[in-house]
């Protein structure tokens, strides 16, 4: 999905429609100023489930740095900790 371009003049002028538009679409819109861009707009939704995304391939690329410095626990030695925490 391609966001939609606006100037800043037309966010400064429009902010309660395009505001609405957003939330009815969810398509993020892009910001220009000068031409360039500048800033990027999102609905709530769309922005809190791109958190928790970020949030689950850090913890994934956490996961991947621990194992190859060898810090893991193997199956059995998880099951048995397990049993002595919940027995």
């Amino acid at each position: 999905m391609l966001p939609t371009l606006k100037p800043v003049t037309d966010i400064k002028r429009h902010a309660v429609e395009i505001i609405d538009q957003l939330r009815e679409d969810r398509i993020p819109v892009l910001i220009t100023e000068r031409g360039r861009e500048a800033a990027v707009l999102l609905d709530v939704g769309t922005y809190r489930g791109m958190l928790k995304r970020m949030e689950l391939l850090e913890a994934i690329a956490e996961g991947e740095q621990d194992f190859r410095a060898g810090r893991f626990s193997t199956h059995e030695e998880v099951v048995d900790r397990m049993a002595k925490r919940w027995a």
